[in-house]
Order: structure tokens, then sequence, then C-alpha cells
């Protein structure tokens, strides 16, 4: 191709409208591409326990948990489990008002979800925006609590599983200490 047929074409390339590949302001999708990175890994990012108080107590090999009708989030009870499990706590589950023989120590939950969007998605999804945890003897006598509360300014940690969120409040509750 000569040169002047060659500046023609590229003349008549600038000229259409259609989509490019390349933006005409590299910095601004390189922006955008990080804000949404950013979003991402915040709405998944870490949680942590609040409010914790302990009491001191002999240490806990079993805990009996109460089945919560109530606690919208069906994940709860499955994710209280497998972190007592990796605490090595053994635990089983009663319905409420169960009066189990051999049950020293209660765990008692209450949990409330909402639902939303996450993002690169297109379908809603029920996610724990709190939970509240305590740890009772059999005759009520309060052990430790400890809870979760979904960060409302920046949404940290929205869309962690449930078991993610849980996890460091289980641990506050049977330990006393907050992340």
């Amino acid at each position: 191709m000569t040169v002047p047929r060659l500046l023609v074409t590229a003349a008549l390339c600038l000229t259409q409208a259609g989509c490019a590949v390349f933006s005409p302001v590299p910095a601004l999708e390189l922006a955008k591409a990080t804000a949404t990175a950013a979003s991402t890994a915040i709405s998944y990012g870490p949680s942590r326990a609040r409010h914790t108080v302990r009491h001191e107590h002999a240490p806990v090999q079993s805990i009996c948990i109460e089945y919560n009708r109530q606690a919208p989030v069906q994940d709860v009870l499955p994710a209280l489990q497998a972190e007592l499990r990796a605490l090595h706590i053994d635990s089983r589950v009663y319905d409420t008002g169960s009066t189990a023989e051999g049950c020293a120590v209660w765990l008692r939950y209450a949990a409330s979800m909402d639902w939303g969007i996450p993002p690169f998605a297109s379908e809603h999804r029920a996610y724990l925006t709190a939970a509240a945890l305590s740890l009772q003897t059999a005759d009520g006598r309060i052990l430790s609590s400890s809870q979760y509360e979904l960060d409302t300014v920046f949404g940290l940690g929205k869309w962690s599983t449930t078991r993610s969120k849980i996890s460091p409040v289980v641990v506050a509750l049977i330990t006393g200490f907050e992340n």
C-alpha cells in the first residue's frame, strides 16, 4: 500500500462509528476495572466478631445447640457445627424447648438475612446480615456471647459465605478473643 492510500484508510477508520476494542481514555478504563475489583474484594472480605462478653468457666468439650426455627438463614446451623468441629468441640442439635440429659452447655443463636445480587451474578441471593450467639448453662446462666453484624458502610464481607461470617464469632464465643 502506498502512503497516501494508507493515510486515507486510517482516516476512514477513525471516522467510523462503532465499538472499539481499545478505549480512547485508557486511564478511565483502568480506574473502572480497579474500582470493580476493589468492590468485589470488599464484598467478599473478612468478617469479625463484635460485642463479645465471656465469663470465666471451664473449657467446653461438648455443646448442645438449640435449633432456632425463626432463623431465616438455612446454612447457619451447619456453619456453627463445622466451626465447633474445627475447635474440637462436639455438638448435638435439639429442637427448641428440649431438655436433653447430659447437656451442661447450650448454644443459642439468632440470625437475620437480606437479599441482593452478588457481583458478576444476575440472580438474587440471600446473605447473612447479623447473628447473635450465646453459650449458656442448662439452668440459663450465660457463659459467653458474641455477635456478627454486616458492615453497613462498605458492605465488608457481604457476599462471604455464612461459615466465614460465623467463624470469628464462634472462636470469640469459645475463647473470649475477638479477631
